[in-house]
């Protein structure tokens, strides 16, 4: 995993995890002997680089260790917007069939303008963009596509009953689609207003509250159930 936050640190503990910090391809390489169950990237204590992500996905790959990456999505005004484009991250860790072959993001988001907003960013970038209103609808989606990299509002992943990541799983495709979940911190009053473009999505630090950790480490734990 990238750095972890202590709480993050400490919920996988105490769920009987042992988290390995690491900062680099190699020391991906350098674990991956050890089985890992799963390559976690949470970019809460520092940003991390495109072309790092690249590599660290590449390398969770080809050794078949699933990836889940965490993020925030926050809205402003383009001139107020504070962090990057999330078309920037998605790219970097979307994988494609060829070079001919652009990627295909399954996007799970039940609000339609944040995922007009997404998935217009996506499109611009060069990705093909399905969305499915719910985890449930996202199977259905998931067999027609077959997609490179599944993006979800962390909110949406259900936790008792089957859904996206069992589908993966299944399918043989778990650790060779990464998982991108995001906490967004938008206002439901200001939808209109992103629907209209009047303001954009911006990545922001996602959200660090004891549910969200919680669901984290629970998402951690189904991925890793090899």
């Amino acid at each position: 995993m990238a750095t972890p936050d202590v709480g993050t640190q400490q919920a996988l503990t105490d769920r009987g995890y042992r988290p390995v910090i690491v900062n680099s391809r190699e020391e991906v390489d350098a674990q991956i002997a050890a089985f890992p169950a799963a390559l976690f990237v949470d970019p809460l204590t520092g940003p991390i680089t495109r072309t790092a992500l690249q590599s660290l996905r590449q390398a969770a790959v080809a050794a078949e260790v699933p990836v889940l990456v965490t993020a925030g999505l926050g809205q402003a005004t383009r001139e107020a917007a504070y962090g990057a484009d999330p078309a920037v991250l998605l790219k970097a860790l979307a994988p494609r069939d060829s070079e001919q072959h652009p990627p295909r993001v399954l996007l799970i988001e039940e609000h339609a303008e944040i995922a007009l907003a997404l998935t217009a960013t996506l499109e611009r970038r060069g990705m093909q963009v399905a969305r499915a209103s719910t985890d449930e609808d996202a199977v259905t989606l998931a067999a027609q596509m077959r997609p490179n990299l599944v993006v979800m509002d962390l909110m949406q992943v259900r936790r008792r009953r089957a859904g996206i990541v069992d589908w993966l799983r299944a399918n043989g495709q778990l650790n060779r689609t990464p998982l991108v979940v995001y906490t967004a911190a938008v206002d439901a009053s200001e939808l209109p207003r992103l629907a209209a473009g009047e303001s954009v999505l911006f990545l922001a630090e996602r959200s660090t509250s004891d549910e969200v950790q919680d669901r984290i480490v629970d998402l951690l734990a189904r991925i890793g159930t090899n």
